[in-house]
């Protein structure tokens, strides 16, 4: 849940350990990990957590915030110059790399982009950019939607989030999905 009040000193205070323990947790045990671990973590009490953020997704779309926007980020300074369908493909492999660095969160990424953080509007917004990009150049399925790609990087996530070394794995799925997207001439 975003809220644009600013919140009181000690409730600030509160946020921040919550997304630091939800960090530290999250890493070591991945996304799964009982949210009562995260509050003790934080040295807060469940009820603080839930108030805070009432979902586990809420929570998860929260933790993401910053890399998503820096993943945003990234992909846009890319510039016009990559080709459309290349630019895509560098996203979606991108983003599957993001959404396995806590194991489990693949199930929940459309849930997750849909929370409205900063980060997560970002990360959707591009999405949306470069496929309608590719689409326009002729180069992407004109029915091809951000939804599908969300359900690709969720799919291929799933799949490889328990290797051990997964980017090999992740570009030939990625391959695998693009060639398919792609205008056949």
């Amino acid at each position: 849940m975003v809220d644009d009040i600013p919140l009181r000193a000690d409730a600030q205070r509160n946020r921040d350990q919550i997304l630091a323990a939800a960090e530290e947790v999250f890493l070591e045990r991945g996304a799964r990990v009982s949210l009562d671990d995260v509050a003790k973590r934080a040295g807060v009490g469940i009820g603080t957590l839930y108030r805070r953020f009432p979902t586990r997704e809420d929570l998860l779309a929260a933790a993401y915030s910053a890399r998503f926007l820096r993943f945003a980020e990234a992909s846009r300074n890319r510039g016009e110059e990559v080709d459309p369908l290349k630019a895509l493909r560098l996203y979606l492999q991108e983003l599957v790399e993001y959404t396995n660095m806590y194991r489990g969160v693949a199930a929940s990424l459309g849930t997750v982009l849909q929370i409205g953080t900063p980060g997560c509007v970002a990360t959707s917004e591009e999405g949306v950019r470069l496929l309608q990009r590719g689409q326009q150049a002729g180069v992407i399925r004109s029915d091809i939607s951000f939804d599908d790609i969300v359900c690709i990087a969720t799919a291929i996530s799933l799949a490889t989030e328990k290797d051990t070394a997964p980017q090999a794995h992740i570009a030939h799925l990625v391959g695998v999905f693009m060639g398919g997207i792609g205008i056949r001439r």
